[in-house]
């Protein structure tokens, strides 16, 4: 959070290394400071723990990253963000027609299981001039965040695995600095090209 971040993704899928409970989810959401979003991760969660969530972190953005359906993402009634595994022959302007309610696509890695796996997509495979707010994750790093930004040109973008030193889940601060002073340098350069 002190180094720039504009979100903090928790992670509420019990299967992930990066699984938070609810409990630690609000304790950690609590440290936050004002104008930081807490974003609920969920992969083919029941309703029931979704309305839990949303209940008790209501300023919350909810992400989902699994099968969810648009009519599931549209029946809790929140602003959500929906993921968008990339691979040859996902059409994702046709994904943001279905999920058009969605606050944003985010679009990540086609890996086995759910989220991206730390791996980096083929940036090619995003149409130019998407009519969507697109975030980009999906193997982000320090190293090469500067390049997906000026390249896909994002309206966020997302990390996890990239700013882990050792431990799957376990994040290094100082990657975390790294990575927020690449990405406001990506967004100095776009500023500069855009003059």
């Amino acid at each position: 959070m002190e180094a720039g971040a504009d979100a903090v993704g928790l992670n509420l899928y019990p299967r992930s290394p990066r699984h938070v409970t609810l409990q630690r989810a609000c304790e950690l959401a609590r440290e936050l400071p004002p104008f930081v979003t807490p974003v609920l991760l969920f992969v083919n969660a029941s309703r029931e723990e979704i309305d839990a969530a949303c209940a008790a972190l209501p300023q919350a953005l909810l992400q989902f990253h699994g099968d969810e359906s648009p009519r599931d993402c549209e029946a809790v009634g929140r602003p959500y963000m929906r993921a968008v595994r990339m691979a040859r022959g996902v059409d994702l302007l046709d994904c943001g027609l279905r999920y058009s309610s969605a606050a944003a696509l985010l679009v990540d890695a086609d890996v086995a299981g759910y989220g991206g796996g730390g791996k980096v997509f083929d940036w090619s495979l995003l149409p130019t001039d998407v009519p969507y707010r697109l975030v980009l994750s999906g193997g982000l790093n320090p190293a090469n965040v500067i390049d997906g930004v000026l390249r896909v040109r994002p309206y966020a973008v997302d990390v996890s695995s990239g700013v882990e030193a050792g431990d799957k889940g376990i994040k290094d601060a100082a990657l975390i600095r790294r990575f927020c002073e690449a990405v406001r340098e990506a967004d100095a350069r776009l500023a500069d090209l855009a003059t």
